[in-house]
C-alpha cells in the first residue's frame, strides 16, 4: 500500500482511498437512484455511521443496508449495480412489436377483415398469423401499453349498418305514438 493511500474500515472491510474515489465517482456518474443510494450507503458505512443512522439518512431499512454491504463485500462495485431482472426473455421480440404497431395503426378492413375495430383477441389472432408468435390477451394488453397504446371496449352501434332513412322514419313514428293521449280503460262486464 502507498504511503499516500489511506484506509478506512467499514465493519470488517478496509476501503482504500482509491476505493473511496471509485465509489464517489460511481455515485455521481450514475443516473440511477439505486446506484447512488448503494454507493452512499457504503461510503457512510466507511465513515463509521451506525446502521440506524444510515437508514434514517437514506430513507431505507436496516436490511437494505445489510444487503448492500454484503453485495459490496462479495462483488465490489459490481455488486452495487442493478442486475438484469430474473425470468425468461419476452416472446414479444422487436419484430413482433413492430408488427403490432403497424397492425394497430391500420384499419382491419383494409387488411381484408370484416370488422372495423380491433379487439385484443382479433389482434392476437392477426399477429399470430403474420408473425407466428402467440400471446394471450392479457400479455398482448401489457405489450400494447408498453408500446404506448391504450385500448377500451368498443361501443357497438348499428350506425352505418342500418338503413338510416328507415331508422329515422321509425324513430319519428315511435315518438308520435308516445305523445298520443291514452284512452281510458274500458271494462267489459
Amino acid at each position: 500500500m502507498d504511503s499516500l493511500d489511506t484506509e478506512v474500515i467499514m465493519v470488517g472491510l478496509k476501503l482504500t482511498s482509491k476505493q473511496l474515489d471509485a465509489l464517489d465517482e460511481l455515485r455521481f456518474c450514475s443516473r440511477e437512484a439505486k446506484v447512488f443510494r448503494n454507493a452512499t450507503i457504503v461510503l457512510l458505512s466507511a465513515g463509521r455511521n451506525s446502521k440506524p443512522q444510515i437508514a434514517f439518512e437514506m430513507g431505507c431499512s436496516i436490511s437494505t443496508i445489510d444487503s448492500v454491504r454484503k453485495k459490496y463485500r462479495q462483488q465490489g462495485i459490481e455488486g452495487l449495480l442493478p442486475r438484469k431482472p430474473p425470468g425468461r426473455p419476452s416472446v414479444a421480440t422487436s419484430e413482433y412489436r413492430a408488427a403490432l404497431r403497424e397492425a394497430v395503426q391500420t384499419p382491419p378492413q383494409s387488411l381484408g377483415y370484416g370488422f372495423s375495430v380491433w379487439s385484443l383477441a382479433r389482434l392476437a389472432q392477426h399477429l399470430k398469423r403474420t408473425t407466428g408468435v402467440s400471446l394471450s390477451d392479457d400479455q398482448l394488453g401489457r405489450v400494447l401499453r408498453a408500446e404506448g397504446f391504450s385500448y377500451q371496449r368498443p361501443k357497438h352501434t348499428m350506425k352505418g349498418k342500418r338503413d338510416e332513412a328507415a331508422y329515422e322514419r321509425s324513430r319519428r313514428a315511435l315518438k308520435k305514438l308516445k305523445k298520443k293521449p291514452s284512452s281510458p280503460l274500458q271494462t267489459k262486464y
